[in-house]
């Protein structure tokens, strides 16, 4: 039988007092050095583990934090763009009141549909959220921003075509009614079939009721000439105005009438005063436009609420 031999190793201490031996074999060494690496290796795997699972938590945290972020930031991009799309809708009302006075078409409804629509976010969603949803948002508001600009670029061309149409017809554009006859009040019954308050019949309503107290002034929404300025039944105390180039007003219910037929008058001029004669059940003005004799939705002529 071989016997195997390692060698010795001696570690020796002294003093003055006594002497330390402590002997090790090289199998004794190689075990301690493997037990040592494998301690150390362990070690260093579980600190690694938990330093990795520590910056991976910060990670997650911060991409949390970010999205988020993003997310709100999106959300109100997106609800300024809301109200930029309402913005626009009150443009394009004006727009078809300008053209009317204008005398121009409107502008056709396919090419007026040009819409925002779009994805509406939530901006009290504040949990993370996807990539994929993030870029779908993004995408969403850049199809808006788009649509939007192409309303923009609409709504430029059309003021410039009525500006040059207007341009070109300044003079008979101060005769065409685009003032409120009142400036006060609010509107009530407007043009369109309605209950009639005195009888409750259902009948066509051919002008706009404006609720306001007995005597406030009433004004030529354009130039023209005062055809008629008298008490007729029903009508109470009225004024009817021809503005030429087919265009006439009338103002029923009156308080007092301060002009005279034949008179000139000019645009944004008192005519009279508000009140409730004839068949009216409370003080307010019945205005009428008329369009060569037929009879238009005032609200379409409410252009200006001042005289130029």
């Amino acid at each position: 039988m071989t016997e195997h031999k390692y060698k010795s190793y001696i570690v020796q201490t002294e003093n003055r007092h006594r002497v330390r031996q402590w002997h090790f074999t090289s199998k004794t060494l190689w075990g301690a050095l493997g037990i040592s690496v494998i301690l150390v290796g362990t070690l260093l795997f579980f600190s690694a583990e938990f330093l990795t699972q520590r910056l991976y938590q910060a990670k997650i945290r911060d991409i949390r934090e970010e999205y988020s972020s993003l997310s709100i930031t999106l959300a109100e991009l997106q609800n300024r763009l809301g109200d930029m799309s309402n913005d626009i809708d009150r443009i394009e009302e004006k727009d078809k009141a300008v053209r009317t006075y204008a005398n121009l078409p409107d502008i056709d409804k396919d090419i007026r549909q040009l819409g925002i629509g779009g994805m509406r976010l939530d901006r009290s969603n504040r949990n993370i959220e996807t990539q994929s949803a993030i870029k779908s948002k993004i995408s969403s508001i850049e199809m808006d921003v788009d649509q939007l600009s192409r309303k923009v670029k609409l709504e430029l061309a059309s003021y410039e075509t009525i500006y040059d149409h207007v341009q070109g017809n300044s003079s008979r554009m101060r005769h065409i009614p685009s003032l409120r006859p009142v400036l006060s009040g609010y509107l009530n019954s407007g043009f369109g079939y309605r209950r009639d308050p005195m009888d409750f019949t259902r009948r066509f309503h051919y002008g706009q009721d404006i609720t306001v107290s007995r005597g406030a002034p009433v004004v030529a929404p354009a130039d023209g000439i005062v055809k008629q300025a008298r008490y007729r039944g029903g009508n109470g105390k009225y004024i009817k105005i021809d503005h030429g180039n087919g265009y006439s007003t009338l103002y029923l219910h009156l308080s007092k009438i301060q002009v005279k037929k034949g008179q000139s008058v000019k645009r944004g001029d008192i005519i009279g005063k508000t009140g409730n004669t004839g068949r009216s059940t409370a003080p307010h003005l019945h205005y009428e436009v008329h369009y060569y004799g037929t009879p238009q939705n005032p609200l379409d002529y409410f252009f200006s609420g001042v005289v130029n």
